[in-house]
């Protein structure tokens, strides 16, 4: 399944204790439908010491985030919206806002 949600776009929650954040796509997990969002859904994690990390101790970190519970914010209006995939002259398929009918950059990746 092709995913709406890239890594370097900006999401906002919609459902769930994080609704109304937003924040950055860092990595999206295809196999498991899920994304981690900056500063969104904190997770603590217990962690030895190791040559990153000097101390070790309990760390808290981004954890994952299911792809229904965000959804892509228009980087022209700023609300969030629907995505869909429209398909140019040259044959290359892109990403378009629902809302505002604009085309969405890609993101980092």
């Amino acid at each position: 399944m092709k995913s709406r949600v890239k890594k370097g776009d900006t999401v906002e929650v919609i459902s769930g204790v994080d609704a109304g954040k937003r924040g950055t796509v860092l990595q999206v997990i295809p196999e498991r439908e899920r994304a981690i969002v900056e500063g969104i859904h904190f997770v603590k994690r217990h962690e030895r010491p190791s040559q990153r990390n000097q101390q070790g101790g309990i760390v808290e970190k981004e954890g994952a985030v299911h792809l229904s519970k965000l959804m892509l914010v228009d980087p022209q209006t700023g609300e969030r919206t629907r995505v869909q995939r429209k398909l140019l002259d040259d044959g290359t398929k892109v990403r378009v806002a629902a809302k505002s009918g604009e085309q969405i950059p890609d993101g980092e990746a």
